[in-house]
């Protein structure tokens, strides 16, 4: 059996123990396989091991991945503990273990693979994408093309894009489009800038295929985004002239230059509008009519004449071609061409001329006229033998009434018979004349003489006249649709002188074109409308009726009446087409001309058209030409200033009346598609916020930000928030959609984030809204988070009231002794000063409560003797009071208490001790952290301050945005006698350490904090030694599994200080020895007794230490008392043989009830150690020998090198055991539960006092 402290083994071999089997886990216990949907604390599986002997097992998981998982160490159930994340690590490892108390801790490698959910959806590569393509791209063509990524596996993981919208929703619009599986969009309709639409919106969605999520297949899709295509206008299109029919009237003699009628075209382009050259492409009189290249006003270039035109209806036909300036996509002229009739109106500017023709064969052409005629006629001819080839026709071809000259002369020569003829039937008329007085003349052509004879002739009346009409043609006129029976005329009357029977004259109209429309009264004569439908002089303008005469001897005459069918305004304007355009906003200009015609007479009121806007909500933004019909807008248009119900369409009324009496007119509907741009910034419906939120609540809301964006459209008014600001990274802001341009940004704090009223009580931040916008334009409003403080901080007790002090014994000293401070940054604290406990002792050794009443600590700091006649020196030399400082008033959720921290004092130089950690919610420079050791004081257990400089340094490093000062030992204080290589193990105390944490400001002061450590001394008192059969190089080659049995064995950390030979190894048991301490992370540490019992307890350890050649095990003063003189000490022996045999046989009783007691007070101390939990500790980086753990929730250990200290002890560590907190490599303490435990019934940490 191991010997007691100070001994050595007494010469007897260890005693040999039967081997307890450890447990065994399970063959599955290699591989598992977890969703990453599983949720946290959800069962993720279970440790199964198996133990021969059925001991109480305790599992455990480590390693780096350990933190995702927790187990419950007596059942072996595991959940867990954080998210897991396919997409980020989708395999890892684990260190699982299973431990019986007996045996070596069993640990194995368990491979956990992530299971991929549908938990991603298919993210776009950019929020918004925008293309420009030619309205002549043709149709299958790829227009854009757009990609989505989904971060998951299979299905869940391909992606299927989607055409959600198409804007403007026209028809048609929704299938214009279509989009690959590919992200390709192609083109699945033509475009057409000038019919449609000349901008279009999608709006796409990427879906994956579905997937497992929850136990269920869901799909998930991405949030929308949106797709621009502008359509750019190409020269696809001819011109368009503005009306659909021109006609004009010129005078014949209009002089050359004459302005006789405008034509307008204009480009059929409107996203071009090329100028337009106007010409004359053909004509049915060439070169009479002349064009402006510019203006299209067509102009007289030549003499005209009506009297050409008498069978072309006296018009002339022009073909005027409008070409514009620039070829067609083509390379072709792009024109278009229109008839114009030009009516030549008659001038009476002719004369009467004889023409060398026949009647029926004379065209009356100039080459024809002539005045000079010659005949021929045999002598002797008979009378009444006409002139042979003589043809002579007299002409005017004006429209005025013309009367044919004829000559009939009467020749003969020498004698002979005269004979009155009728020369002119006419002139021999009863009906004129009854008696009728010629006189003849005979004149010779030769001299000259002449004769007159007078012959009377008696007329007899006889039916010799046809009834005759004054005129052979009667110009009427009558109103189109008159009513049946109104009178066309009834003023033509045929006369026939005739007396009688003969004279009675009856009227008839002669079967032809219109006699079905007019009738006529047989007496009277007068013409009447017979059937007002079908007089409409659209359909007809002039009838040409024969009205005949008839007497009663059935002899007839005939003339023409020529009715012209006046115009009647009884045809309304007719509006060719629909207009629906599109325009976009600010830019966008409409032009668009109303093509409209009127059937009525042309050139007069009836037919000439009027164009206006109707009154309507948006009218005021437009005009159009009144006689051109060109419809234009006044001024920039704002899709914004538009009913948002309306989609951006605005419909106006254009009326078109004609001139008449009265008035007719026709409406036609013009639909304008204003298209909407990304022309509006958002706007914050506050220019400033106020927001508080309570300090140390991480993920709560702290406040709404509302925006909203005028644009009409989705793809423009979408609004996104973003934060900045000195402290913005502490908060984060969430948009959400409330309306249609309108968005809310919640602005909260991570879960990872909470605020602290001391580091910062408030934040001016920058809140900026804005939207997809190519130019980045955003608007920004202020927002200003006031932190409201809570009681969170733990008060702290300042070092210089923590002073030793003296007092005189048996009733010497009353009243007040001292008084300890307490101070607490909180605004609303409330602190207190606390008695926790009494450790009263003699001689560094305890000697129980006696010490217990002497004195007190009232809550304000202040410490008084109690019963100053019991203060006894002789019985007690120092009584240790343990006090605390603690705020009434802290938060629930946050300790009443400051931190402490233990250091022992066997930490070589540059070593690190203690670490803090800060962070600075500022950026870039500004977030930069410095430490600094401000203040080392050394508090003596005797109460006495030593201020050090330079004992101790800090080294600054960055992880992320949390700054770490480690605090490593430098040198010790030039006050000891030499420059020693570790902190003088003769000093029993703390050591306070003040650190500084400054920022670097690029501008202005710089901001600091402060913090204040404890780190306790450990001495050498505790240093054990131990020998091995083995060289010190072989013992230095093992030292790590030395260290890692000692470790399982005693639940310590384990500090080797020294590997050396023994000098003089005659009678020692051992080659080489092994000095090290077993420190627990509260400080205390193993005295030698407790290291044998806790050695012997793990017989695993203790195997493996005997293989590792452990013979020897005592104290370092033991070991090196012996003598190197073996001869003196052989002789003594042979001396004392006897007396040695009694004084071992009484020290083996005395020892054996010393290491009793030794091994009761150790069994307890361990067992307390094992009882406390670690709720109490500070979070911190890994310190050994501290009360500070690393993430894994265990207490690391050092490699130190092995090397002698030179430690030395002059007390007891009684007081260092009293409180022990036990290191979690023991994974059998409940952590929750203790600690919640040991806050309540505590609820602050450790500080100490020392009065003597």
């Amino acid at each position: 059996m191991l010997g007691c402290r100070g001994e050595a083994w007494g010469g007897k071999q260890p005693q040999t123990v039967a081997a307890n089997t450890a447990p065994m886990f399970a063959a599955n216990m290699s591989t598992v396989s977890l969703p990453e949907d599983l949720p946290v604390g959800a069962e993720a599986f279970w440790l199964v091991a198996r133990d021969q002997e059925n001991d109480e097992l305790e599992y455990g998981i480590s390693g780096s991945h350990a933190y995702f998982f927790s187990v419950t160490s007596n059942t072996g159930e595991v959940k867990l503990a954080s998210l897991l994340d396919y997409e980020t690590l989708y395999w890892f490892a684990i260190t699982i273990s299973v431990s019986d108390s007996y045996n070596n801790r069993v640990q194995r490698e368990m491979q956990v693979i992530v299971e991929d959910r549908n938990d991603n959806a298919p993210v776009f590569q950019s929020i918004s994408f925008s293309t420009n393509v030619s309205e002549t791209l043709p149709v299958g063509s790829v227009v854009l093309s757009v990609l989505a990524t989904d971060k998951d596996t299979g299905s869940s993981g391909a992606v299927v894009y989607s055409i959600e919208n198409v804007i403007p929703a026209t028809e048609g619009s929704e299938y214009l489009f279509r989009i690959l599986p590919n992200g390709s969009i192609i083109l699945n309709g033509s475009l057409n800038y000038n019919s449609k639409s000349s901008f279009y919106q999608l709006e796409l969605k990427a879906c994956d295929s579905g997937g497992l999520y929850d136990n269920r297949t869901v799909f998930q899709c991405s949030s929308s985004v949106f797709v621009s295509i502008s359509v750019i206008d190409k020269p696809d299109l001819d011109p368009q002239f503005v009306r659909e029919f021109y006609s004009a009237s010129v005078a014949e003699d209009a002089p050359q230059g004459t302005s006789v009628l405008k034509v307008e075209a204009m480009d059929g382009d409107r996203g071009i509008n090329d100028p337009v050259i106007y010409s004359i492409s053909n004509s049915t009189r060439p070169g009479w009519f002349d064009i402006g290249k510019q203006d299209g006003v067509i102009t007289v270039n030549s003499p005209l004449d009506r009297e050409q035109l008498l069978e072309e209806d006296e018009e002339v036909q022009v073909q005027v071609t409008a070409t514009e300036m620039h070829p067609n996509i083509h390379g072709q002229e792009a024109k278009a061409s229109i008839w114009v009739t030009l009516r030549v109106t008659d001038v009476n500017d002719h004369v009467p001329e004889f023409y060398n023709c026949s009647l029926q064969d004379c065209a009356f052409t100039p080459d024809e006229t002539q005045a000079n005629f010659t005949g021929y006629v045999d002598e002797h001819a008979s009378t009444r033998i006409p002139i042979e080839d003589l043809a002579m026709v007299v002409y005017d071809p004006d429209k005025a009434d013309a009367e044919a000259f004829s000559v009939s002369p009467q020749r003969a020569a020498g004698s002979v018979d005269v004979q009155v003829l009728v020369r002119e039937p006419s002139l021999v008329d009863y009906e004129r004349q009854s008696v009728m007085l010629v006189q003849v003349t005979a004149t010779d052509s030769v001299s000259g003489n002449a004769s007159v004879a007078s012959v009377t002739i008696h007329l007899r009346d006889t039916n010799d006249h046809r009834p005759t009409f004054p005129l052979s043609m009667y110009n009427l006129s009558v109103f189109e649709h008159s009513a049946v029976g109104s009178v066309v005329t009834d003023s033509i009357h045929a006369s026939d002188p005739d007396t009688g029977e003969g004279g009675h004259v009856t009227y008839s109209l002669l079967p032809g074109n219109g006699a079905d429309i007019f009738a006529v009264d047989p007496d009277s004569g007068r013409v009447t409308v017979r059937d007002r439908e079908l007089l409409d002089r659209e359909k007809q303008a002039v009838y040409y009726l024969t009205l005949q005469a008839t007497d009663g001897g059935n002899l007839s005459s005939s003339t023409t009446l020529q009715i012209h069918v006046l115009d009647v305004n009884d045809n309304s304007p007719v509006v060719s087409g629909s207009y629906n355009i599109f325009v976009q906003e600010e830019e966008g200009n409409v032009s668009v001309a109303i093509q409209a015609h009127d059937n009525d007479q042309p050139d007069t009121n009836n037919s000439l058209l009027h164009f206006s806007l109707l009154p309507s909500l948006y009218s005021h933004n437009f005009s159009v030409d009144p006689d051109k019909g060109i419809l234009r807008n006044l001024g920039p248009l704002d899709r914004e200033a538009i009913n948002p119900t309306l989609g951006g369409r605005i419909v106006l009324s254009v009326n078109v009346s004609d001139s008449g009496e009265p008035a007719l007119w026709t409406t036609v509907s013009v639909t304008i598609t204003v298209e909407d741009i990304n022309d509006n910034l958002p706007i914050f419906n506050q220019s400033r916020y106020s927001f508080w939120v309570r300090e140390r609540d991480p993920e709560v809301q702290v406040g709404v930000v509302e925006a909203w964006d005028a644009d009409q459209t989705e793809a423009n008014n979408r609004i996104s928030f973003s934060l900045s600001g000195s402290g913005a990274n502490n908060f984060m802001v969430r948009g959400s959609v409330l309306g249609s341009g309108q968005a809310a940004g919640r602005l909260s704090l991570p879960s990872d984030v909470s605020l602290d009223y001391e580091t910062q009580a408030s934040f001016s931040l920058i809140v900026s809204a804005e939207n997809v916008d190519a130019q980045g334009h955003e608007t920004t409003a202020e927002v200003l988070v006031a932190v409201e403080d809570v009681n969170d901080v733990p008060p702290t007790l300042d070092s210089a009231s923590l002073q030793g002090i003296r007092v005189a014994e048996n009733g010497s000293q009353h009243g007040i002794l001292g008084n300890v401070v307490a101070q607490d940054r909180d605004t609303m604290s409330q602190v207190e000063v606390q008695l926790v406990n009494v450790i009263c002792t003699k001689a560094g050794v305890d000697v129980g409560s006696l010490c217990h009443g002497w004195f007190s600590v009232l809550a304000n700091g202040s410490v008084f003797i109690n019963q100053s006649e019991a203060i006894d020196y002789e019985a007690c030399d120092l009584v240790t009071l343990v006090v605390r400082a603690y705020d009434v008033t802290t938060d629930p959720r946050f300790q009443a208490y400051s931190d402490n921290v233990i250091i022992p004092e066997l930490v070589l130089p540059n070593q690190q001790v203690a670490s803090v950690r800060a962070r600075d919610d500022d950026s870039g420079n500004n977030a930069a952290i410095l430490f600094s050791i401000l203040q080392v004081d050394f508090i003596a257990k005797d109460g006495a301050v030593t201020a050090f400089q330079g004992f101790f340094r800090v080294s600054t490093s960055s992880e992320a945005s949390v700054f770490t000062g480690n605090i490593e030992t430098e040198w010790c204080p030039p006050t000891f006698r030499s420059l020693l290589t570790s902190l003088d193990s003769t000093l029993q105390g703390t050591y306070q350490v003040t650190v500084k944490a400054q920022d670097n400001p690029s501008e202005g002061l710089a901001q600091e904090a402060s913090i204040t450590l404890n780190l306790f001394t450990v001495d050498q008192s505790y240093r054990v030694r131990l020998q091995f059969s083995l060289s010190k190089e072989e013992v230095g080659a093992n030292s790590e599994e030395i260290k890692a049995a000692l470790a399982q064995a005693t639940r310590t950390t384990v500090y080797i200080v020294d590997i050396q030979d023994i000098a003089s190894p005659v009678r020692a048991r051992g080659r080489s020895y092994l000095d090290a301490y077993f420190v627990f992370s509260n400080g205390s540490a193993l005295t030698l007794d407790q290291l044998n019992m806790m050695i012997r307890n793990d017989q695993d350890s203790l195997t493996q230490l005997l293989q590792l050649g452990l013979v020897v095990l005592g104290s370092q003063e033991s070991q090196e008392s012996e003598s190197p003189d073996t001869l003196r000490n052989v002789t003594i022996g042979l001396g004392v043989a006897l007396l040695l045999v009694i004084v071992i046989f009484s020290t083996i009783i005395m020892c054996t009830q010393k290491s009793y007691q030794r091994k009761l007070r150790a069994v307890k101390a361990a067992k307390e150690a094992r009882k406390t939990a670690v709720g109490v500790m500070p979070p911190g980086s890994a310190i050994p020998g501290t009360n500070v753990y690393n993430t894994e929730r265990a207490n690391p250990m050092l490699n130190l090198p092995a090397k002698d200290l030179g430690f030395e002890s002059q007390s007891s560590s009684s007081d260092l055991d009293h409180i022990s907190i036990n290191s979690l490599d023991d994974n059998s303490v409940d952590l929750e539960n203790r600690t919640q435990e040991i806050k309540a019934r505590w609820g602050m940490s450790w500080y100490r006092g020392f009065l003597t």
